[in-house]
């Protein structure tokens, strides 16, 4: 037996296949597809295109193992997608969303006015935001309104409607229904009396389950070359918290940072009341994989974003990610001097503010190219630090270790900038997928291959040891800490305020 992870990502998505110890047996990756609809000014995926494309990949990922049967799969996602479908059928009934459109501001600013932030943060977990699943379904009642009108309509994440189309059943998991901004994770239910406020439909989101919990069986018409109706499928969540479960971040204590598109921020709580104290962090909240236990977020959408950007910007055609090592090998030691903030699509926790921009300060006609690439990566990294700082309110312990895991790990300037500036030791887990693991890790626990999270952690961390997978380890440099200490003291953290000053109301 086997278990299955798959994980919807903004720029890729992946199918892993993995043993029960957690050893990587066969990985498949595909390009997430986004569009562009010119006419309504939106992003949007196309819901056929990502079924087939992750079916293939699926069935690609389990041909080698010549017939092996898979236990679970297990499916994480980026949070907020979805799109409306026709509860009987399953047809695609809207756009199908990503969460980074910016299309639904003016419904998330109505949703504002509608609310008390602080009360729906208790209820929520969140902070209000574009991004979040009910800005998006007011969007499509205005821009699509035949969507939510009859034929039962019912809103789905992208775990979801991948999770529909292999059982035919519908449901959400805890992480990824909070994401809607219409669950109360103090009570493990949709928030009924906030969905009928809006007008809309209260059937229109499926039932919630817990993380890795198994919602149905393959359907008879997707059997074989592995799959079977007893390979019992999951929802794995939030891809954040899938990957904690890989990297062992489940216990309060264990922080883990996720280096990809967007850069987040990850940590364990024991499930409680959320306060005024919590809302203040700027931090967001959900239940966790591991039963009992919440989660604790911060954000940053333009972290390997902006990194992005500049590869697009500094060469005609983009620079290779080989060319781009090489200028961050060209780059002088120590700090540049330039404070970059890197809000491309605004600024996530701790102060979340759609409206705030990028910017650079501190420019001088002697920085070159290599000095733009690194003052790239201080910024994010300084980002990161005023999450820490944030979070270390919150635990009221400092954080002093952080477990990374993404594609950023590959820039080795990236991670010494990283661990200077938030005078942390990183800690690399030798673990190639952390989310795709995550979420056949989730799914086994559902299925009964472990006890619970905690066996499901050990299993893995002693497969991938035996395997000779071993955690690498970057500490600060003193002198560099201290002198990058100054910079976001004197710079990056005061000049928060006037920026957003300047940026406030868009």
């Amino acid at each position: 037996m086997v278990t299955v992870g798959i994980d919807i990502g903004t720029t890729n998505s992946k199918v892993g296949v993995f043993a029960e110890d957690g050893r990587q047996l066969a990985v498949v990756s595909r390009p997430t597809e986004t569009l562009r609809d010119e006419r309504l000014g939106i992003s949007y995926y196309d819901p056929e295109r990502m079924w087939g494309s992750l079916y293939s990949a699926l069935k690609e990922a389990l041909a080698p193992l010549g017939g092996v049967a898979a236990a679970s799969i297990g499916i994480a996602s980026m949070a907020e997608s979805g799109l409306v479908v026709e509860r009987s059928t399953g047809a695609p009934r809207s756009p199908f969303l990503p969460w980074f459109d910016t299309c639904s501001e003016p419904q998330s600013a109505l949703i504002k006015r509608e609310s008390d932030p602080y009360e729906r943060f208790v209820r929520s977990g969140l902070h209000g935001s574009f991004k979040l699943g009910l800005a998006k379904i007011l969007w499509i009642r205005e821009h699509a309104p035949d969507a939510l009108t009859g034929g039962d309509p019912v809103w789905l994440s992208a775990s979801s409607w991948i999770a529909y189309r292999l059982t035919g059943r519908m449901a959400f998991d805890d992480s990824l229904a909070a994401r809607t901004y219409a669950y109360r994770i103090d009570r493990r239910a949709w928030d009924v009396e906030w969905v009928r406020h809006f007008g809309l439909p209260e059937g229109l989101f499926p039932e919630a389950v817990p993380g890795g919990a198994p919602i149905g069986g393959v359907l008879p018409e997707l059997c074989g070359g592995g799959l079977t109706s007893s390979t019992q499928v999951a929802i794995a969540g939030h891809d954040h918290v899938a990957a904690a479960l890989a990297v062992g971040a489940i216990r309060p204590g264990a922080v883990y940072d996720s280096m990809g598109t967007a850069e987040t921020l990850v940590g364990t709580l024991d499930a409680r009341e959320l306060t005024r104290a919590d809302y203040e962090t700027g931090l967001s909240f959900g239940v966790h994989i591991a039963a009992g236990r919440y989660f604790w977020m911060g954000g940053q959408s333009s972290s390997g974003g902006s990194v992005e950007w500049m590869r697009d910007l500094l060469g005609d055609p983009a620079l290779t990610y080989e060319q781009l090592l090489a200028l961050c090998d060209d780059a002088a030691p120590g700090p540049t001097g330039i404070l970059y903030f890197p809000y491309l699509a605004g600024s996530g926790a701790p102060l979340p503010d759609s409206h705030m921009r990028a910017g650079f300060v501190g420019l001088a006609k002697s920085h070159g190219r290599a000095d733009m690439l690194k003052a790239v990566l201080e910024g994010t990294a300084y980002q990161l630090e005023m999450m820490k700082r944030s979070a270390e309110r919150l635990t009221a312990g400092a954080i002093e270790r952080l477990l990374v895991v993404g594609g950023g790990t590959r820039n080795p300037l990236w991670l010494s900038v990283k661990a200077d500036i938030t005078g942390c030791e990183l800690a690399l887990p030798g673990v190639p997928e952390a989310t795709l693991l995550g979420a056949a890790l989730a799914a086994g626990v559902g299925a009964g291959l472990y006890a619970d999270a905690e066996q499901a952690v050990e299993a893995a961390r002693a497969g991938l040891a035996a395997g000779g997978a071993a955690t690498r380890t970057i500490a600060p440099d003193a002198t560099r800490a201290a002198a990058y200490r100054a910079l976001y003291e004197r710079g990056y953290e005061p000049l928060q305020a006037p920026l957003r000053a300047f940026f406030a109301g868009g």
